[in-house]
């Protein structure tokens, strides 16, 4: 139980509620210490809110403060907190009364240190390397000569003026600008965009795509060359597929963005010399190549003219090739004659000897008889037409007995017109196939009479018979002193032969022409086989 004495201090206090009392405190720790620098290491962060506010801790190795950073402040600051990296922020302490809990709200945040910066940037270095971004096999050649460039860098410095000047003294090439900040909290974010954008170039806008892109930006500290080793800058420059030349800082200077680059310049006015070629250079290398291909042209000439050389000495002269084809010629046209003259005698022999073997029975017989065949045709189907005619009549004359005649009156004048149309159908018929019978028999007859022997003997030609009518068609068959019948185109002759005499008969009188007037009025004429049968 309370005494009295403190019974009565109790009631002399004063009563807060304990929003008053937060409220209180919180002012309290304001006002006694307001702005302040504060040095620790980032503990529990997870990135961002989705309110766009960055909650952690700030800690040593005795103590830690709870640290909160405000969505328009982060999206500010040059550098952004990661997890386990030691810092130097700014802000201001104050409590959070919904906790009871202390707290500093941080305006600026920066590493703590150059060496701090070291160790984030290789921590970072290490986690793109592992990814493979800065192998050696994804870098690609940069083209021999570009015809559009494309600059990522300040407009306003003294690298841009730099480059342009040794663009126009190597080679004078069409550059495009891509004006970005190379320092401060926003390099990063526009340096990326720049790459980008000039990916993002299709070539049929006002803008032709580059064919190479240079980043570039002057020597600096580490703090100021910082924005090229963000990560969104690197991952920008690997994901470019345009070639791409890293010129940031001097040779002493190195940023991640030259580790992913396809190249990388000491210098941005090395960059400029490496991205087109020096137009003198170009010149006296055309020039070389111009002189070795005259001379690989005149070589290539020379061995083509050896070799042509030599073949034609090993060809034989035009006119031996034609020697032997113009004696040839020359040989077969002496024989032509000879040969045509033969081939008249020998065709003439087999004509006559087909001739004799000819007889008009051998073509009247098939004459006859086609004409017989046709008469009996003519008659069979005269017949046969008159007999369907009756037949045809007598069935349509029974049908129309038990037919009432109106009803079939139509149908039967139909079918009495078609059945006179099929008549005059059939005696056409019929007077067509007799007029070919008597075209083949007049053609038959044609044939027979330039086949026969009468045309034979109008031609100089002469038939001879023996004394019993028999065809004599050798002289040997002919006996001493017999008579002959001697038929000619107008008439008969008779004469005697004389069979001896004709077998002694000269061997060139035998194979003189037919069409060749005779020495003599003998009967008989022989062929070259000695055969003497038509005069």
């Amino acid at each position: 139980m309370l005494s009295p004495m403190q019974a009565e201090l109790l009631s002399n206090i004063a009563e807060f509620t304990v929003s008053e009392l937060s409220f209180a405190i919180k002012r309290t720790v304001e006002d006694a210490y307001g702005l302040v620098r504060l040095r620790g290491e980032i503990s529990g962060y997870r990135g961002q809110h989705s309110s766009g506010h960055a909650y952690l801790c700030l800690k040593d190795d005795k103590a830690r403060i709870d640290a909160v950073i405000w969505r328009g402040t982060f999206n500010h600051l040059k550098f952004k907190p990661e997890e386990g990296l030691e810092v130097i922020v700014t802000g201001r302490v104050t409590t959070f009364p919904g906790k009871s809990s202390y707290q500093i709200v941080i305006e600026q945040l920066e590493p703590a240190g150059a060496g701090a910066l070291m160790a984030l940037l290789e921590e970072r270095k290490k986690k793109l390397a592992a990814e493979g971004l800065f192998d050696e096999d994804r870098k690609r050649p940069l083209p021999f000569w570009p015809q559009v460039v494309g600059i990522v860098t300040s407009p306003t410095g003294a690298v841009i003026r730099d480059m342009l000047h040794g663009f126009t003294e190597r080679c004078p090439t069409r550059v495009i600008v891509w004006p970005v900040r190379v320092q401060g909290e926003t390099c990063g974010a526009e340096v990326s965009a720049a790459i980008r954008g000039f990916n993002a170039l299709d070539g049929f806008g006002p803008l032709p795509r580059p064919d190479l892109l240079i980043v570039a930006r002057g020597g600096g500290s580490l703090e100021d060359l910082w924005g090229f080793n963000e990560e969104a800058v690197v991952r920008a420059a690997a994901e470019s597929a345009i070639p791409l030349i890293s010129a940031v800082g001097h040779e002493t200077d190195w940023t991640l963005i030259d580790l992913v680059a396809d190249a990388r310049a000491p210098t941005p006015t090395k960059a400029a010399e490496w991205a087109v070629p020096k137009h003198a250079d170009l010149i006296l290398r055309l020039a070389e190549c111009i002189e070795r291909t005259r001379r690989c042209v005149r070589r290539n000439l020379e061995q083509l003219r050896a070799e042509f050389r030599s073949a034609e000495r090993g060809l034989p002269r035009p006119h031996t090739l034609l020697q032997v084809p113009r004696q040839r010629l020359d040989t077969a046209g002496a024989r032509l004659g000879q040969a045509l003259i033969y081939f008249t005698e020998r065709s003439r022999g087999r004509f006559e000897r087909s001739a004799v073997r000819l007889s008009p029975r051998l073509v009247a017989r098939p004459v006859v008889e086609a004409r017989e065949r046709l008469g009996r045709a003519a008659t069979f189907n005269a017949r046969a037409f008159r007999d369907v005619i009756v037949r045809k009549r007598e069935r349509w004359t029974v049908r129309a007995e038990r037919l009432n005649a109106g009803l079939l009156a139509t149908p039967t004048q139909r079918g009495i017109e078609r059945l006179l149309g099929l008549a005059a159908r059939a005696d056409q018929a019929v007077t067509n196939l007799a007029q070919r019978y008597r075209q083949r028999v007049a053609a038959l007859g044609q044939l027979l009479q330039s086949l026969g022997h009468k045309s034979v003997l109008e031609r100089g030609f002469a038939l001879v018979r023996g004394a019993d009518g028999r065809v004599i068609r050798r002289a040997a068959s002919v006996p001493g002193a017999a008579a002959l019948d001697i038929e000619f185109a107008d008439g008969h002759v008779r004469a005697h032969g004389a069979a001896a005499d004709a077998r002694a008969e000269p061997a060139a009188t035998r194979r003189r022409p037919a069409t060749q007037p005779q020495p003599s009025r003998r009967a008989t004429s022989r062929d070259k086989d000695g055969q003497g049968t038509l005069l």
